[in-house]
């Protein structure tokens, strides 16, 4: 692979790294600042909702700028600018306001390299690319799961956030000097995202992207911790544990999901089935909510892997795109799936916090199940999809 997507394959580690950490900094973020389960889902809402608001001028920047300048400059302001403050944080209100200048940060990184497989490669590889640069990147998952938690108890989180800020950084100034722009594509008409809404076949899988992710990230980037937490009374070791067992399946996930398109024939169905299975994981989850610790962290790792379609939908979408608004489109379909996430933990964070002070329990079995009732829905839509291979 080459030398710029190795870099840009690091700079996903913590981007992956940066939407899943707060799951395993619960318990030690509340006793050091006073911040509650419902504060860092708003401040983990916000990093997706800044992410997904980024991706219309990613998108755009990428067309005309190209993915060297884009990933290289936001990586620096937002990744090493939003990890330095949240080193310095006192209040849950200063956590937020840095999960969104990271999520800023973050946001151009994985549809650079995106951008660059569908400019530069072969149609047909580009799901498989997709997954193997989202499953290896998704190592930033496993390094915010146990080692974070090590960390956090070893140097201290705040340390922790330091050595972060300094390694966003040189990784900006790595994308800056060595990811290789393609060519520009020459085309008469300037086009906008408008025009990729026009697109009838497009409507009948945004659905589905917007909710394929969100269970999975959303348990994953911090209702894991919670829930073992209070349910089961497992401490940060235990939880770190758990998330990297989570964390472990979302990479095999992605990766089986790769080249799939290819083995089966079809986009369409082994998208719709593999999130049919997520959705059986939640409704498992929710009716087997307090039978055994281990046993529902077995039923999340479940729905981490069959929830990790996102890049067999994006290639879906994709090969609806025109090639000149392939960077608008690639980013469109990331604002959606990202977007999805950062309203589910906006949403979470009320709906546990309305519920949990009467039957904590209940909170949880709700939670799951509006999880799987929202998978429902996108897959009702996604059937009336048209398939496309390349």
């Amino acid at each position: 692979m080459r030398a710029d997507l190795i870099l840009l394959c690091l700079a996903y580690v913590l981007s992956q790294f940066f939407r899943a950490f707060l799951a395993v900094l619960t318990q030690v973020l509340k006793a050091d600042i006073g911040a509650t389960p419902e504060d860092l889902a708003f401040a983990s809402g916000l990093w997706f909702l800044v992410f997904a608001a980024m991706q219309i001028p990613v998108g755009a920047a990428l067309d005309r700028y190209g993915p060297r300048r884009t990933s290289g400059i936001l990586l620096l302001i937002g990744g090493g600018g939003g990890a330095a403050l949240f080193a310095l944080a006192t209040t849950p209100l200063h956590i937020a306001l840095a999960m969104g200048l990271i999520g800023v940060g973050c946001s151009p990184v994985l549809m650079a390299s995106y951008f660059i497989f569908a400019r530069s490669y072969p149609a047909a590889r580009f799901a498989t690319l997709a997954a193997l640069m989202l499953g290896v990147g998704s190592v930033g998952n496993l390094v915010a799961a146990y080692p974070m938690a090590w960390a956090a108890e070893t140097i201290g989180w705040r340390a922790s956030l330091w050595v972060l800020a300094g390694v966003s950084g040189i990784t900006a100034l790595g994308l800056w000097a060595l990811v290789q722009d393609p060519p520009h594509v020459e085309h008469e008409e300037k086009g906008s995202v408008l025009d990729l809404l026009r697109i009838p076949a497009l409507w009948l899988l945004i659905p589905l992207m917007f909710v394929n992710y969100m269970p999975a990230a959303a348990i994953r980037g911090l209702w894991i911790g919670p829930y073992l937490g209070d349910v089961f009374a497992m401490d940060t070791g235990a939880v770190g544990q758990a998330t990297l067992v989570m964390g472990v399946a979302m990479i095999a996930g992605t990766l089986a999901y790769g080249p799939a398109d290819r083995i089966f024939g079809t986009r369409k169905w082994v998208a719709f089935v593999g999130s049919a299975l997520a959705m059986a994981a939640l409704i498992g989850l929710t009716v087997a909510i307090q039978f055994n610790g281990w046993v529902s962290v077995a039923l999340m790792a479940a729905i981490g892997f069959f929830g990790a379609g996102f890049p067999i939908i994006i290639a879906h979408a994709r090969s609806f795109f025109p090639p000149h608004l392939t960077g608008r489109g690639v980013t469109l379909l990331n604002l959606f799936g990202i977007g999805g996430v950062g309203v589910a933990q906006f949403g979470s964070g009320r709906l546990h916090g309305a519920i949990a002070p009467a039957n904590p329990l209940l909170a949880y079995q709700v939670l799951f199940a509006a999880f799987a009732a929202l998978l429902l829905i996108g897959l009702l839509v996604y059937l009336f999809s048209q398939d496309r291979t390349d």
